[in-house]
This record gives structure tokens, sequence and C-alpha cells, in this order.
């Protein structure tokens, strides 16, 4: 390339336009300029790691296989970071540009170092580099997301399959596929059942060069089932007797966490006679008569859903007798048998458990045959539950439970067997191979019972492509060999290894590819080191085939390898002990068949920095001047700096404190300055430290008694805590200090005073520490003092917790948040323990509180606003107060936040409003000494439209959600707003609550809806009698029969033609002009309207009326003939309308 083989010309360079993307962005590296304006270098290095920074690149590249890729600032440059032990061959691979561009190097080295060369285009496979758990479990109120991202060059593309089809994402509306990724989400925005997309899922990435595939991805929806109804009847035993109360939590997924509470919320007490078993049930060794309550409820926890269930309570009645009679240990837990079985796979949690009844209550003890319980094995719940966090092979064994009491004992024995998931012991990796090369993956793996390797290519099986064998490729069990491998031939291999227990699948690409040496190195690097220290000269370099790397020194001579030098496969050379001979310039040159390149590193070995007069330990009165020497010997050509720390912190450096080139001046020394002062020396590539302590004295007197004399001394005594001890003539012990011939001889026995100060106090809310004020020299009284802490959980009657320090303090971790202790303390040496302090209370760690329980805005008058709230159920601490803030809102705009603090006892205020027309948002939280909790917001109502009332605010995790302890027929205004941004907010919503039915009725004859009914229904009458009183006075529609002599029907009837017969008690009436029949019928009259009907047009006029239609219903047609005129009646028309 002439960038290579050229002069730089950057102006050339600049010309080149590169727009490139890149997948993920981990970290952020600034990159500078140099000593030359034309190059860059990394200002941030990452130990053991190359750090590539890419000049004036407008955007940004796509990398594979690369663990951090950072991206910088103002200089259009890009910092590339790789593992120092990465292959440069998959490295360069890696590096997947789509043209070629100019790029500069920076090394792990103390200066800048600087190099531009170009690079080709490398295509490579795919590579998976994100995908979902195996086991996925997503929460039914969240979209759902599944994983698949993977680079390649060309980019890949995605596939998916679901239970082993393919899925067509783009046919199912609620499935999208992430751009230039294979990531689905799945929106439920729209409707639709998360539980429909259950199943396997399996994402396939491919390019022109093969296809990696992810796990097989297993989607289920966590389920919080609801509790089974049912009655549960009192439980009567007998005092003494044991008894079980179960749970039976509904299966949820995950499964649930159980515990057991009271109708108080309070948690069922637990020690060695009451606890709950692994399986959720509450067992009681014995009862007794305390145990009656009628609030025994097991609840359910649910994590996904973070919901809790709670079961119908237990009520136990307990039938008490004048004596309990004593019983031997019998098993409740686990039941049957003397002996049991237990399975359980490598690297799981393993838990043993034994609880037994009797009176009185039975102590548990665990053995293992054939050994010791190791130190992985933790014993819980007093003793009942044997744990083992990760199992391993040598867990497997025979392990014994022990209950015994003053009867008997009993013993129960587990065999536990441990199965293994298939793991990896030689996993493939990425091949990069030039043509005519030959190599093999390696794919071994190990279980119980062992593993089934398959190999696949490219996401098929291999035994599909038997028909058409590929020469140049062997498969051998675990392993498959390459012979000659061609270009042509890249693809991606998958090893499969399975049992009855599990599956592991890795990807492993080989790639074909042929390229001269190229070295990745800058030029003309400079190494400092120093002297008789191991340091490593870098050349990283490329090539395919993989070059031969030889290092020379000052260009003489032969390759460096051997004696105090190592070459290493990535070109570095070490020099394990360098001295001031070995400065040089050092060459390396890496050769194929394609070519050959070199680099050049100079080395500079330095002397060391070194504290040549450190400070020393002292002692001085109070008032007086201390002062600690640190002088120093460096190297000529290395900048230094010295600074001071006292007790491991920066020393504050002030009008009193005086520091100069060789010490530290304290004058005026007091008690404060106790403690121990560091000096620490910096240069460029090495630094030294150097401590002393500095002991505060004062003048006492101290009057004792030893061997039966009374002595009075005038001494020195320290005001911190005393060293050690000496012993002198005739045995007897003293106190050796600093300050020699002041020796306080003093009688030796236990110490025989307590301790004071003793506190426990959490410094997290997960521990708790337990401090106190050691004891002074004179009350010692030995040698060797160290001190026993007992610490226990308040009113649990759990057993002490005991450790054994030196110190003046102790932490105890993992404890729950703001729980009470009980804790005592005492001193021991050599000649045994001094008397117990008395037991105090100490407390774990604080954390926020919760929300206060109610926060109430209630509008007295349009001149004040009255607020009133009550103290968080959970304060998770001591409330030291509440903060309120509150703002005026007048639409969209807000005002300037103003906040209010009380105290904890004060639970209301009255805030006075300049202006009723302004609504005012409140936010109150409660705060203990970690900080404020969450905050429980709220808001005034505005006086033009709502009137007095109270507002409330509840805090919405997902819609839609229930609003309790509402009035009937009340009216309310609902807005949502954001509890993080204020000014987010909807629109606000007006309802109204019906009415309860024992609400007291209102008059319904004012409400005006009933009104309007009673208007409708007086309208819809009058229209009714206007149309029965035209069919009264003018007459229905008769049918003339064809039978004269026929009596009428008896019931209205739909003619044919589809004219109704309408007809009433006066319809039976004989007609005017009409006879009776001999049976009371009508007859017709012979005056009969036939000879009308049968007109043109069926209508007539008798009084200058029209009075309506008559019909001669002969036949169908005729019928017909006739709906057309009927349809102008307008008597049909009315009779249509009523």
């Amino acid at each position: 390339n002439p960038i290579l083989s050229s002069s730089l010309h950057f102006s050339w360079i600049w010309c080149v336009c590169v727009c490139v993307c890149v997948s993920v962005i981990y970290q952020t590296y600034t990159c500078t300029t140099g000593m030359t304006k034309n190059y860059f270098y990394c200002s941030n290095y990452v130990g053991n790691q190359f750090i590539i920074a890419i000049t004036h690149l407008g955007g940004l590249w796509y990398m594979a296989n690369i663990p951090r890729l950072m991206a910088v600032s103002r200089h259009s440059a890009l910092c590339i970071c790789w593992p120092y032990t990465t292959p440069p061959r998959t490295i360069l691979l890696n590096l997947a540009l789509s043209i070629s561009f100019s790029f500069s190097l920076c090394l792990h080295s103390v200066s800048p170092l600087s190099l531009s060369f170009s690079l080709s285009l490398v295509k490579q496979p795919p590579t998976i580099m994100k995908q979902s758990l195996k086991d996925y479990i997503v929460d039914p109120r969240d979209n759902i997301i599944i994983e698949c991202e993977a680079k390649g060059n060309p980019v890949p593309t995605f596939l998916w399959r679901r239970n082993g089809k393919f899925f067509n994402v783009g046919k199912d509306p609620r499935v999208t596929m992430r751009k230039r990724s294979g990531t689905l989400e799945i929106s439920f925005r729209s409707g639709g059942r998360p539980e429909d997309y259950e199943g396997e899922y399996q994402c396939f990435a491919s390019n022109d060069f093969g296809t990696a595939l992810t796990n097989k991805i297993l989607l289920r929806v966590s389920k919080s089932p609801l509790w089974p109804k049912e009655v549960l009847e009192p439980v009567v035993v007998g005092e003494g007797s044991s008894l079980v109360l179960a749970c039976n939590p509904p299966p949820g997924l995950p499964p649930p966490h159980t515990f057991w509470m009271n109708s108080a919320m309070m948690s069922i007490t637990q020690d060695r006679r009451v606890s709950m078993g692994l399986n959720g049930d509450l067992y009681f060794s014995n009862v007794l008569d305390k145990d009656s309550h009628t609030d025994y409820s097991c609840n359910a926890r649910f994590l996904f859903t973070h919901t809790i269930q709670q079961k119908n309570p237990f009520t136990l009645k307990v039938q008490t007798s004048r004596k309990v009679a004593e019983t031997p240990p019998n098993f409740l837990s686990p039941t049957g048998t003397d002996s049991s079985r237990m399975m359980v796979l490598r690297g799981q949690k393993l838990q043993l458990e034994c609880i037994a009844a009797g009176v009185p209550t039975p102590s548990i003890k665990w053995f293992k045959k054939g050994g010791d319980l190791n130190q992985k094995v933790k014993l819980d719940n007093f003793n009942k539950t044997l744990r083992i966090d990760s199992v391993s092979e040598e867990d497997a064994g025979e392990y014994m439970c022990m209950a015994n009491n003053q009867i008997g004992s009993i013993r129960h024995s587990i065999f536990v067997q441990v199965k293994a998931a298939p793991y990896w012991l030689d996993k493939p990796f990425n091949l990069v191979l030039a043509p005519d090369e030959s190599s093999r993956l390696v794919c071994r793996a190990n279980g119980n019972p062992k593993p089934l390797i398959k190999w696949l290519v490219n996401g098929e099986p291999m035994e599909r492509n038997i028909s058409l064998p590929n020469p140049r490729r062997t498969v051998v069990g675990d392993t498959i060999i390459f012979h000659s491998v061609q270009i042509g031939s890249s693809a991606v291999y998958q090893c499969n290894a399975s049992n009855h227990h599990g599956y592991l699948l890795a990807n492993a690409f080989v790639s074909i590819l042929d390229m001269a040496p190229r070295m990745l190195g800058a030029k003309n690097q400079l190494i400092k080191v120093i002297e008789n220290n191991r340091t490593f000269l870098d050349c990283p370099f490329f090539g395919s085939p993989l070059p031969e790397l030889r290092w020379f020194k000052n260009g003489q001579g032969s390759g460096l390898d051997g004696g105090q030098y190592r070459v290493y496969i990535n070109g570095s050379l070490e020099i394990k002990r360098a001295r001031v001979e070995d400065q040089g310039t050092y060459t390396c040159v890496a050769r194929n068949i394609l070519g050959k390149e070199e680099n050049q590193v100079r080395l500079e070995v330095k002397e060391p920095t070194r504290i040549v007069r450190a400070p020393e330990h002292q002692s001085a009165f109070r008032g007086t001047m201390a002062r600690f020497d640190c002088r120093v010997k460096s190297d000529l050509t290395l900048p230094i700096t010295v600074t001071w720390l006292k007790d491991d912190k920066p020393l504050s450096l002030g009008w009193r404190l005086k520091k100069d080139e060789d010490s530290l001046s304290i004058p005026n020394v007091h008690e404060q300055d106790e403690g121990t002062y560091t000096c620490t020396v910096k240069s460029e590539i090495d630094q030294d430290t150097a401590s002393a302590r500095l002991t505060v004295l004062g003048i006492d007197t101290h009057t004792h008694t030893h061997n039966t004399k009374t002595h009075t001394h005038t001494h020195l005594h320290t005001i911190g805590r005393i060293s050690r001890w000496q012993v002198i003539e005739g045995g007897t012990y003293v106190i050796a200090r600093e300050i020699p011939f002041f020796f306080v001889p003093l009688c030796v026995s236990a110490p025989d005073a307590i301790p004071s100060g003793l506190k426990g106090w959490g410094t997290k809310n997960t521990n708790m520490e337990i401090s106190w004020e050691p004891l002074l020299d004179t009350e010692q009284n030995g040698p060797n003092l160290h001190y026993s802490v007992w610490w226990r959980r308040k009113d649990t009657g759990e057993e002490w917790n005991n450790v054994t320090t030196v110190g003046a303090k102790h932490i105890v971790h993992d404890t729950e948040t703001y729980v009470p202790y009980e804790i005592k303390l005492q001193a021991r040496n050599d000649f045994g323990p001094g008397p117990e302090s008395n037991i105090i209370i100490g407390y774990s760690g604080e954390d926020m509180p919760d929300l206060p329980q109610f926060f109430k805005i209630v509008q007295w008058s349009p001149e004040s606003i009255h607020l009133e709230w009550d103290k968080p159920l959970e304060p998770n601490g001591i409330l030291i107060g509440y903060t309120l803030n509150y703002q005026a809102v007048n639409g969209s705009r807000v005002g300037h936040m103003q906040m209010e603090s009380f105290l904890p006892n004060v639970t209301a205020y009255r805030l006075r409003l300049p202006d009723q027309a302004i609504r005012y948002r409140f936010y109150l939280a409660a705060h203990t000494q970690v900080g404020a909790g969450k905050v429980y917001a709220g808001e005034s109502p505005h006086f033009t439209n709502e009137g007095n009332g109270s507002v409330s605010s509840v805090p919405v995790n997902q819609p839609p959600i229930k609003l309790a302890g509402l009035i009937e027929g009340a009216k309310y205004r609902l807005r949502v707003y954001s509890n993080e941004y204020h000014s987010i907010s909807s629109n606000v919503v007006t309802f109204e609550t019906s009415a309860a039915y024992i609400k007291d009725q209102v008059d319904i004859a004012t409400q005006g809806w009933f009104i309007g009914l009673m208007c409708a229904i007086a309208l819809i009458i009058l229209i009714l009698l206007i149309v029965c009183f035209i069919k009264r006075s003018r007459g229905g529609k008769y049918p003339v029969r064809d039978k004269k002599d026929l009596p009428l029907e008896g019931m209205d009837q739909k003619g044919e033609d589809g004219s109704f017969d309408y007809h009433s008690d006066e319809d039976n009436k004989p007609l005017q002009g009409s006879q009776n029949s001999l049976d009371g019928g009508v007859k017709e009259s012979d005056d009969s309207l036939v000879d009308y009907g049968e007109g043109g047009d069926g209508q007539f006029n008798e009084d200058g009326s029209f009075i309506g239609q008559y019909t001669v219903k002969k036949d169908k047609d005729e019928t017909e003939g006739n709906e057309s005129s009927e349809a102008t009646s307008p008597v049909n028309a009315i009779y249509s309308l009523a």
C-alpha cells in the first residue's frame, strides 16, 4: 500500500470518506493530540489491553468478537480495545471494515505512540454476541423481548424458528424485529395474550460465509395463580403434641417464596421448637398453651408480579393439661423410613432437612459418613437444614441427621447423588487459516451421564451431508480435522453436547484468509522500565499464513530467545530482569511466504525511586512539635511527586501542618494528631511508600498495689491504645513503650474491666457494626488482649452468634434492614476471660423509608389548605423528619418549587394561599439518616370549579388500577401525572360514582331525567289515543270473504298482502245494515263493498272525507297489485305509525 511504503501525506489521507456502523459502545476514551498535529494517541489505558485510535474518521465501525468498543470525543477518532492475549490474526479478522482507511495505534505503554497504515476489506462469518437465557421467564405485564445480536461482514440476516418450525415474523402484527439485529419485540398494546407466545425459540444469523445459532430459548410467562378457596376447620391438639400446619401454596412460575404471618402482619416467631420447612409448612415440635391463636396465615410472594397472596388463617386451639408427658424424638420431616435418597445437579444448591418432634424439644446434629462436614456446609433454621450453595461431585455421599433429647435419640440417613448437566472442558474457538493450512476444532465436555457430542455446520447436522463427503474435513468423535483448506470453504460449526440434564451449544467459525505480514504496533516506541524489573516489548502483528516473528537488538546478532529473553506467540518480547546494558533499540521482524514486515522499540532503563530516610514511630507530648522525615532518591530524568496520608486518607495541609522537600512538621501536637502517617513518592513508572505512627502522650498519677504494698507512680500514658507487653526480671509483665526508662509494673491476671462504649449500628442497610472503646494499658492485666463479641436477633430466642477479635469493632453482614439485636462483650487475655458486659440493644443498618401511610389535602377555607399525613408503615430506620415540596400549577406552567421541613413528630401543616385561583401540587417524603424515601404526591383542588374537597394520590406501576375508598354518589376529577417529571400530565377527567342502595333517596319528582321520561310517556299515550280515535270513528280494514256465510275470525290476522285485520269488542257488533246469523255470528251486509273494492283505484268518498281503502282478496297477483295503492293511503300511514 502506498501509505505504508511511502512517507505520510495526511492531505491525501484526509480526502478518504468513511461512514461505517458499530453495534455496541461500551466505554468512552478520550484521544488527544500528540507531539505533532498529524497524530493522535490515547490518554487512557486499560491494563493488559491494546488501544487503537482511528484518526479523522467521521463515523463509527462494526467489530466482531471484541469485548470493548470505545467512541472518542472532538477529534473525530475512535479507540478500540481488545485483550492482550487475543491472537493478532483473529483481531484483524474482527476488524470488519467496508473500505480502506488510515488509523493511528496506541499500545499500553508509558509514552504516546502513533503510526498510520491502512487495512483492507475483511470478510467474516456471523458470530452470536447476545442472546436471551435458555429458560426465559417474562412478566405478562411487559412487552416480550427475545434477544439475538450477531456481527459479521456482510451484516448478517436473521430468521427465527418457533417450536422447530419457521416463525414468520412479518405476518404477526404484534411482533417486530429490530433493525440490524435479530431481537424480537412482542407488543400487547393493541391486545393479545402473552401466553399465546409461549414456546421454544431459536435464532439463526446468516451471511455469505455461514450461519450461527443461538441456544433454544424456552419462553414462559410468569404466573401467580390465586390461592384455592377452602374452609379451614379449627385445629385442636393437646399440649405437648406435634403439629404441622400445611401451606400448599399455589404453583407459580417461578415458584413463590412462602412465609408465615399473623393478622397484625408480624412474622410468626420461629425457634428450635417452631419453624418453617423447605416446603413452606409450619412445624411445631411440641405445642404449648401460648401457641393458641386464630391467625396463623401462610403467605406466598410472587417475585415477577410483586404480589403477595394470603391463605385463609388457621385457628389453633391447645388443650392444656396439668403435666405434659416427655416423649422421645420422632421425625416430622422427612417422613417414612429411616433413610431417603436425593439427586442434585452439579453447581446447584443442596438443601437437606430434618425436623423432629418430641418433649423436650430435640436438638439436631449433622454428620457425613466417611469424613467431617467441609467448609462449604452451612447449617440454617436452627440446625434443621444443611445447605451447600454450589454442589460438586465430592459432596456426594451419605449424610446423617440425629435428633436427641433427654428421653432418646433417632437418626435418618440421606444418600445424596450428584449428577451433572454438560460443562465445558475444551470449548471450540474460531479459526483463521491460510490456504493449504491444516488445523482442528476440538469440543470436549463432561457431565453425568457422559454427554453426547454432535456437530453441525451452518445450523444443519453434518450427518445430512454424508452423501456429499468433504475430503478436506474429517470428524473423529469430539474433533473435526481440516486438511489443506481452500478459499471458499469458510463456515460456522456448532458443537452440541447433551445429556438427560441439559445441553451446551457453541459456535466456532473457520475462515480462510491469505495476507502478507502487517505490523499493528506504533513505529519507534519508547519503553521506560525500572532497573531489575521485568518488562515486555510489544510487537503486535498479523498475517495469513501465520508469520514467523523474530527479535534483534541494535540490528545485530541472531534472534533473541532464551536466557533472560522470551518471545510470546502474540509477538511480545519479555525481558525478565532489565539491566542498564539492556538499553538500546530492539527490532521485531515478521515473515511469511507472502512477504515480511518489521518494527522497532527503544528501551530505556531507569534507576528506581526510593525513600532513603523513612519516617519513624514517634511519641510526643501535647503542645510539642513532631517531625517525620521522608528523603527520596530517584532517577534524575524522571519527575517525582511526594504526598502524605494520615490513616490512609489524604492529609490536609494548612497553616499548622507544614511539608517541605524532605519532611513533614506538626507543631503544637494535640490528641487529634495521633495516627499513622504515610509518605508516598511517585514517578511516571514506579513509586515507594513508608509509614510511621504518632503517639500523643500526657502526664498522669497512678496508684496501684503490688506485692501487698501500695505504690504511687508518676508515669507517662498514651491518649490512645497501648501496644505490647514485655517480661522483665522475676517473670513480671510490664508495658513497653517507645520512650525508654518508663516502665509500669503491673499485676497480671484476667481483665477485670468491661470495655465501655459498646454499641451496634448499621453502616449499610445489610449490616451492623459492633464497636466499643478498647481497654487502657493499665486495664489489660496481661498480654494478648482480645475481645469476644456475642449477638443475636432480639425476641427471637435464637442461639448466640460469637466471634473473637483483637480489634475494637466487628461487622455483621447480611442482616435485614433495621432490626434490633442483643449484643454483649467480654475482654480476654492469656490469663482468662474478664467479666461480661450487660446486654445492649443494637440495630442493623437503616434504609430509605417507605411512603407515608396517607397524605390528605383538605381545603378548609379559600385562604389556606390544611395538610395531614401519617408516618410510613415501614420506616426502615429512625425517622428524622419529613420534607414537603410544593409548587403552584397554572395550566401547563409550574411555579418555583418551595420546601418545608418538619420534625418526625409533626404530621400536619397549614399553608396560606396568596391566590385561591391557583392550584398547588405537593410532594411529601419521610427521611431517615440514609436519605429521603418514596414521594407521596398530591394536588390541591381548584376552587373555581371544584369547591372544597380532598385530594389523594396513588402510585401507579402498571394500569389498570382500582381506586378504593371512594364515596358513593360523589363527583371526582382524575388526572395521571409523572412522579419524576411533574410537568408531564394527562387531561383532567371528571366522573361520578354510583349511589349505594342504602343511601337516602332524594325526591325523584324534582329530578330532570324523571320529568323528561314522564313527558315522553305522555306524548306516546297521546299519539296512541289519536290513532284509536281514528280507527273507531272511520272503521278498520275488513277483508271480504269469498263465502259470505263464514263468520269473521275472532283474532287479528295478517293478510298475505301485508295488511292487518283489527278487531275489538266493538268490532264484533254487526255493522249497520247487516243481519245477525242464527249462531250469533255477524253476517256480511248485502250492501257489500265488493263491487267498490273491484274498482280500479279501490277508493271512494261518501261524505267528503277520505275513509279508507277496501280490498278484496281474490288471488295472489291481484293482492300484489293492490300493495302499491296501499302505500299511498294516509290511513295506512297512520296505522304504520301506530
